[in-house]
């Protein structure tokens, strides 16, 4: 059956007409799902009896709990949901005193190969849907306590801009979560024409994957370079005002030896100049079959008040759940995929 659960207001209105139903159902049926977060058609008792008989014949909500949970030492939960293709992704829920944040995953596995991701080595098995994507928000024990969502779980969003945009825009809309796109980032590697997308359609955060200002450097780091080159990117980006509230920022992975020298940090003020922006210097989690090397704490902050010298707001971003896998980069259903494992454990909370 398929899932009404991560249809737009529009989708569910035409779905109503097609079902020989008022489009107004479809406003209602909006409201059940994403006001009173009801369970079951059957729920929706302001719609007749024959409607909800009409909508149960082909519909379901769609909603399913995550198959296992590990929980990190400093308090960051790892959820693990199974998608109906039989494949695995993950969440990674991260508290902290005021603010409780989920990095939500968009595909499964991904296709950008970039060097120093484990979600790369897993290769990609498709994109989830709208459905599969909002599932990971509210099917979690957190789900009331979150103030911040992130797309920068495993794979690319811009690669699969219609489901992300679609909720995105459930998220954010009225009729739907009513969430502040203030609390919503989405990160790329800098797929261009999706990109544009989000940036007209949407108001939310925007992070862009940097790691060397370089083109042969970035082009080793990740193989997007060769199609959208970083400098192209940045002009795009430039093309927005960022004076508001709306804010751009650049992950940037150190590694030791490689990106971390001060003809970086000219390269990256020459890059940036003029754009209101952050860098969030992240550290790297050794990954197997990777000549790279994570940069010392002291490295970190040497480069980052380098940067600040050059008029560069930059921070150290905190990582979180490094003893789960659970960290930037690190998220990645490949062993169970390598073990075909039909259905993991259940951990207790």
């Amino acid at each position: 059956m398929e899932p009404l659960f991560g249809k737009t207001l529009s989708e569910l209105k035409n779905l109503a007409e097609k079902s020989g139903l008022p489009r107004y159902t479809g406003k209602q049926m909006a409201d059940w799902l994403y006001k009173k977060h009801t369970g079951s058609v059957a729920e929706m008792t302001n719609l007749s009896k024959r409607a909800r008989e009409t909508l149960s014949e082909k519909y379901t909500i769609g909603l399913s709990s995550p198959v296992n949970v590990v929980v990190s030492s400093d308090g960051t939960k790892k959820y693990l949901f199974k998608t109906p293709s039989g494949h695995y992704v993950e969440a990674a829920y991260i508290p902290e005193k005021k603010r409780h944040t989920l990095c939500i995953s968009s595909q499964m596995g991904c296709k950008m190969g970039c060097l120093f991701c484990m979600t790369g080595k897993q290769g990609f098995q498709g994109n989830l849907s709208t459905n599969e994507i909002l599932n990971q928000i509210v099917s979690i024990p957190e789900k009331n306590l979150l103030t911040n969502i992130v797309y920068m779980g495993m794979g690319e969003p811009m690669d699969n801009p219609e489901a992300v945009m679609s909720g995105i825009e459930i998220l954010t809309s009225e009729w739907g979560f009513a969430m502040s796109p203030r609390r919503i980032t989405l990160s790329t590697i800098g797929l261009l024409p999706a990109m544009k997308t989000y940036m007209d359609r949407s108001d939310c955060h925007l992070a862009i994957s940097l790691h060397s200002p370089f083109d042969k450097e970035r082009k080793q780091l990740m193989p997007i370079q060769s199609v959208y080159p970083v400098e192209e990117v940045i002009r795009f980006v430039k093309s927005y005002d960022w004076q508001g509230q709306r804010r751009i920022s650049f992950e940037y992975i150190l590694f030791k030896g490689l990106n971390d020298t001060p003809v970086h940090v000219k390269e990256l003020a020459r890059l940036l100049n003029g754009l209101r922006c952050r860098i969030n210097l992240i550290h790297f989690h050794e990954i197997p079959e990777t000549p790279l090397r994570a940069a010392s704490l002291q490295e970190m902050e040497d480069f980052r008040d380098q940067l600040k010298q050059k008029g560069i707001f930059t921070t150290i971003r905190r990582s979180r759940g490094q003893d789960i896998d659970a960290a930037c980069g690190l998220l990645s259903t490949k062993k169970l995929l390598e073990e075909n494992v039909e259905k993991p454990k259940p951990l207790s909370l």
